[in-house]
């Protein structure tokens, strides 16, 4: 009974917080502290923004921000990790919103929490280490991009225009922008960016955008500038309830939890990745981190809160500052929390301008120039995969990029590897079973033709492969040596059947040697060996296979047979 609770228990453990995260809370909390500060500081107009644009309210998004990003920070796998409300996960809310209503959404949430739950368990999260480090470096270059352009409107001082597009978007704030131009939000966004660039150079310790912020807000409250602020928020967050949930809607509702799942688990896999490329001494778990993203949207929903995701903007912004453990993300939930319910009417004051600005300062510094100058002189694939990444995220929407990345750096991978498969002629003379003159080596070598194939026999060199056998010509036996193959797919198989099928045809005897034990099986699934073993031509080794093709030449009236020679003590030739 203790060895079945043992193993129901093991795997629940391995995804719960260990005290090894306590030991590192403890370690610098000065710097944990004033890291969350700033990254409350840099959440709260996000959360707002993205709570009114899923539809929601600026409720939902305050909501989300503190519910998801205290239990995401507790049950992650990221020390550094910020979790909240997304513009990725937006765009993914509003035809659900407009189709369901706010209960579809929260009801989405909730699905999506408990599919993110099973996905931690089944150890999905491994797979992620399978993203090559192109699509990562695009991603992060693309992500920098949008953040960037997404502060334009308020960096100019104009509203957001509605477009589905950044690009669109952002050339429709420019063109506002100068048909009404004023630089008040220019001079706040750009004086609090050039202060935190030039500030972190200079002092890195040093909070430069909470101080950058302040002297913002200040200089717009005392020299009474015409810059936009937060503007009203709300008090307080509504009582958990399950009173949104339909079970009628929950069929009709799985496929859009499908995709928010998705969205969130790509989403933070991939920031945490990110995270941990920002950083020297930081590594993540993506199982727990699936666990704790799982948690955090199973509670969110219950406060009105929206599907969450781990947020790229927020988590650089929280490496860039300092932290060091979940301390930071925690203390950011609390002061979301504190603002929400104290705190209110101070931070409505803050110009958008002065925000847009950090989140500006906070692009550029998200893209590690010389690790993407590094990727794109490695090859021109590395170079390719970066590029068409990081023009997908800015052009169309993460997962999309994504998408495209990894399909991009597959074809690139398969198209390296299928390289490597070759079809070479083999001379016979070190195999030649017996005794030979010149003369009998020199007929063997007119009727016998051996084919060595090395490397890969899959789908993306099959083509080759087959052209190249089924060019033989003048040649009564090919022998197929297959030791070197060093896999094979069903297409693979396919395609060697019908090379020994056209060569058959044409009155060629075809002959096996070598073929290994893990890929008898595929094989003889597709029947690739059926003819050959019917006629006893399939040998474990070459000189096996050399003699029985002499012996047939033989008894089609070309060559006569020797007395067959003691077999040589070395290790047999396949």
């Amino acid at each position: 009974m203790s060895g079945l609770l043992n193993r129901v228990w093991s795997p629940v453990r391995a995804l719960l917080p260990a005290r090894a995260d306590l030991a590192r809370m403890s370690r610098d909390p000065g710097r944990d502290l004033l890291a969350g500060l700033t990254v409350a500081v840099v959440a709260l107009p996000l959360a707002l923004g993205f709570g009114v644009s899923s539809g929601l309210g600026a409720e939902a998004g305050l909501a989300t921000a503190v519910v998801a990003g205290a239990l995401a920070a507790l049950f992650g796998g990221s020390n550094l990790q910020v979790s909240g409300p997304t513009g990725a996960m937006t765009v993914v809310l509003v035809p659900i919103v407009a189709r369901y209503g706010t209960g579809g959404v929260l009801t989405v949430g909730l699905l999506a929490g408990l599919m993110l739950i099973a996905l931690a368990f089944a150890r999905a999260g491994r797979y992620m280490r399978y993203v090559p480090a192109p699509v990562v470096e695009g991603f992060t270059v693309g992500i920098a991009c949008v953040i960037g352009l997404q502060q334009v409107p308020d960096a100019l001082g104009v509203a957001t225009p509605r477009a589905g597009n950044i690009l669109v978007a952002t050339w429709r704030a420019v063109e506002a922008f100068v048909a009404h131009p004023h630089g008040t939000a220019v001079g706040l966004s750009l004086a609090v960016a050039v202060v935190m660039l030039v500030g972190a150079r200079l002092l890195p310790m040093i909070p430069f955008s909470i101080l950058a912020v302040v002297a913002a807000t200040l200089a717009a409250e005392m020299l009474d500038l015409d810059a936009e602020r937060i503007g009203h928020l709300p008090v307080g967050l509504p009582a958990p309830s399950l009173g949104f949930l339909d079970l009628s809607l929950v069929p009709s509702l799985l496929a859009p939890a499908v995709a928010v799942a998705a969205l969130a688990a790509l989403e933070s896999l991939l920031s945490a990745t990110v995270a941990d490329g920002m950083t020297v001494d930081q590594q993540h778990d993506p199982d727990r981190e699936l666990f704790g993203q799982g948690i955090a949207n199973l509670a969110a929903p219950l406060f009105g809160g929206v599907p969450a995701t781990a947020a790229i903007a927020r988590t650089a912004v929280n490496v860039r500052t300092g932290a060091r453990s979940r301390l930071a993300a925690l203390t950011h939930a609390v002061i979301l929390a504190a603002i929400v319910f104290a705190a209110a009417p101070l931070v409505s004051r803050i110009p958008l301008a002065a925000l847009a600005g950090v989140l500006i300062a906070t692009a550029v510094r998200m893209v590690e120039v010389g690790s993407v100058r590094t990727m794109v002189r490695a090859t021109r694939s590395d170079a390719l995969v970066l590029v068409l990444t990081a023009l997908a995220t800015l052009a169309l929407d993460l997962v999309q990029a994504v998408v495209i990345g990894l399909v991009v750096a597959g074809a690139l991978a398969l198209r390296a590897v299928a390289k490597h498969a070759r079809l070479d002629q083999v001379p016979l003379a070190r195999d030649l079973p017996g005794g030979h003159s010149k003369e009998e080596h020199a007929l063997l070598a007119e009727h016998i033709v051996a084919y060595r194939i090395d490397g890969p026999l899959f789908f993306a060199a099959a083509h080759r492969f087959l052209l190249e056998l089924t060019e033989v010509a003048d040649v009564r036996v090919v022998v197929l040596r297959m030791s070197r193959v060093t896999a094979l797919d069903a297409t693979g198989a396919l395609v060697l059947k019908d090379a020994i099928d056209r060569l058959t045809r044409r009155g060629i005897t075809v002959m096996a040697s070598g073929v290994k034990p893990g890929q008898v099986r595929t094989l003889d699934t597709l029947g690739v060996l059926d003819t050959l073993r019917a006629d006893n031509r399939v040998y474990a080794t070459t000189p096996d296979a050399i003699h029985a093709a002499r012996t047939h030449l033989h008894h089609v009236g070309i060559l006569r047979v020797p007395a067959q020679t003691t077999p040589s003590a070395e290790e047999p030739i396949r």
